[in-house]
C-alpha cells in the first residue's frame, strides 16, 4: 500500500480532483490517508473531513523555529507511514530535511510549462509575457524553485483575446486531468527516473 499525504493551503480544488479520481478509478495500491495544511482556515481541510480523510493543521508561528515545525511534520508523516507527499496548492516551501528524507517521493503541480515561468505567479507571468501556449507541469520537488525532474506536462492553448480568468480556468482543468494520473503512475511503480529524465513505463 502506498500511503499518500496531500498538502494544501487554500481552496483545495486539486485535492478534490484527486479525491474524485480515487473514488472513481483508484490509484492502484495507493490511497490518500492524510490531508495537511499550514492554514487552519483552508477549505481543503473541510474537503478531507467530508470524505472521512484524516485532516491535520499546524500553525508555523506556534513553533520556535522552522526546524521544529519541520520536525513536527516529519513526525506526523512517520505516524501515518506516508510514502508519497502530493503538494496541491501548498504555499509554504518545504525545508531541506523533508525534501532530502522524501527524495523523489514529493510531487508538485505548477501552472505553467516549466522551466518557464517559475514561482507563485506562473499564470500571470505567462499571460503578461504574451505566450501563445502555456500549460501545467507535474514535477518532483527538490531544493530548487520548481526545478525538479518533470513527470507530466499538458499544453494549454492561449486563444486570441482570452482573459486571464479564462486561461486560469483552462489551466485548472488541465491540472485536474493530469495530476491524478501522475499520482496513479507513482503508486503503480511506473515512474522511472534516470538523471533529470522521467520515463513512464507502459
Amino acid at each position: 500500500m502506498t500511503n499518500i499525504a496531500v498538502f494544501a493551503s487554500g481552496y483545495g480544488s486539486n485535492l478534490q480532483a484527486l479525491i474524485d479520481y480515487q473514488k472513481k478509478h483508484g490509484f492502484g495500491n495507493g490511497k490518500i490517508v492524510l490531508v495537511f495544511s499550514n492554514n487552519a482556515d483552508s477549505f481543503a481541510l473541510e474537503r478531507a473531513k467530508k470524505h472521512e480523510i484524516d485532516a491535520k493543521t499546524f500553525n508555523p508561528q506556534s513553533y520556535g523555529s522552522r526546524k521544529e515545525y519541520d520536525n513536527a511534520i516529519d513526525f506526523m508523516l512517520e505516524q501515518n507511514r506516508i510514502d508519497l507527499i502530493v503538494l496541491a496548492g501548498y504555499m509554504l516551501l518545504l525545508g531541506p530535511t523533508l525534501i532530502n528524507k522524501y527524495k523523489n517521493r514529493i510531487i508538485n503541480i505548477h501552472p505553467a510549462l516549466l522551466p518557464s515561468f517559475k514561482g507563485t505567479r506562473g499564470i500571470k507571468d505567462a499571460f503578461d509575457y504574451g505566450v501563445k501556449v502555456t500549460g501545467v507541469t507535474v514535477h518532483f520537488v527538490d531544493e530548487g524553485l520548481d526545478s525538479g525532474p518533470i513527470i507530466l506536462q499538458e499544453a494549454v492553448i492561449v486563444e486570441q483575446g482570452q482573459t486571464i480568468e479564462e486561461i486560469e480556468e483552462n489551466i485548472h482543468a488541465a491540472e485536474h486531468k493530469i495530476y491524478p494520473l501522475a499520482v496513479k503512475y507513482f503508486c503503480e511503480g511506473r515512474i522511472l527516473l534516470k538523471g533529470r529524465k522521467v520515463f513512464i513505463k507502459k
